[in-house]
């Protein structure tokens, strides 16, 4: 099996990275409802760097780079998941390496994401990635 890491540029790319995403964002309703979000969120800047197998999207990584007072220009992972099939295998650490050594080449030497406080295996696989927790998040609903 050979996986290849590349950017999802088109809009049917996009849309063939929409189960995959699904499962760590359930709230999605449909590709159309997540092609429109990515379509806003590059706006911004960010990118979907995919992991594809044979031309089906089973990883992903969309990352943007962000800039705020506390850091200072960084590498923002928004999302990290690999398809259930696929996990264990070492994926999600070259999807975090390409993205790494892209925010190097633009001059980034920071790399930070967020995850749930319940998100124990997530957590457990960055510490053993080499990240460590730099504070927490609070948050608050608006509605």
């Amino acid at each position: 099996m050979t996986i290849e890491l590349r950017h999802a540029e088109t809009e049917a790319e996009v849309a063939a990275c929409y189960p995959v995403m699904r499962e760590l964002r359930p709230h999605l309703v449909s590709a159309e409802e997540f092609g429109s979000r990515v379509r806003r969120q590059r706006k911004d800047g960010y990118r979907l760097l995919v992991a594809w197998d044979d031309g089906k999207a089973v990883g992903i990584a969309g990352w943007r780079v962000q800039e705020n007072l506390i850091r200072g220009s960084f590498c923002y992972v928004d999302d990290l998941v690999v398809a259930e099939g696929f996990r264990s295998g070492g994926l999600g650490a070259r999807l975090l390496d390409a993205v790494a050594d892209e925010a190097r080449g633009l001059g980034l030497s920071r790399l930070v994401l967020d995850t749930a406080i319940d998100n124990v295996l997530g957590q457990r696989f960055y510490f053993r990635y080499g990240m460590l927790p730099a504070g927490m998040r609070f948050g608050i609903a608006l509605d």
